[in-house]
């Protein structure tokens, strides 16, 4: 199995735009680069998708190969051509620098707001890098929606994980 993006971290973040990348996603970016070996610099692909997208988004080097993959095997249509545009187009290939940090160009850090620190989410294929007071907006936001289907108060999210497959099982029989 692969390695996988978890955890949340905080960074500070240099005049330069440099910042630290956590130790543990290092080594999922070695792991997902193909060309890595000991001694080389692990490489990466950073999405900064649409305008309305809050976040930079970080790939694997197979991560991106893949997801790229499926978006050539689609016809030419506008669904490819804003798909080309928001991953491809709006990317950035780099390296971790040699003291494990990424350099953030300014339209980067512009686009998310970013200044003197940055929130690191693992979301298990990727990473995404945001600015800390957007994330935690998010989160406040995302409490008030709720779940997208009645749940008794107090469930366990895992609990709601087996209600919804149940829920999509129970669909897809009947449809």
């Amino acid at each position: 199995m692969s390695r996988r993006f978890r955890g949340e971290y905080t960074f500070k973040v240099d005049a330069k735009g440099r910042v630290s990348i956590p130790a543990l996603f290092r080594r999922v970016l070695e792991a997902g680069d193909p060309d890595f070996t000991e001694g080389l610099r692990p490489q990466l692909v950073i999405v900064y998708g649409p305008p309305d997208q809050p976040y930079l988004e970080a790939y694997t080097i197979a991560e991106i190969e893949k997801l790229e993959a499926k978006i050539e095997r689609l016809p030419n249509s506008p669904l490819k051509r804003k798909l080309v545009r928001d991953i491809t187009s709006r990317s950035h290939h780099t390296e971790v620098d040699p003291d494990g940090r990424l350099v953030l160009p300014l339209r980067h850090r512009d686009k998310i707001a970013l200044e003197k620190e940055a929130f690191f989410v693992g979301t298990s294929g990727t990473f995404q890098i945001w600015n800390p007071e957007t994330y935690e907006a998010l989160l406040a936001e995302e409490e008030d929606e709720g779940l997208g289907f009645d749940i008794p108060e107090g469930t366990n999210p895992l609990d709601a994980l087996d209600m919804a497959l149940a829920r999509q099982a129970q669909d897809g029989e009947g449809g």
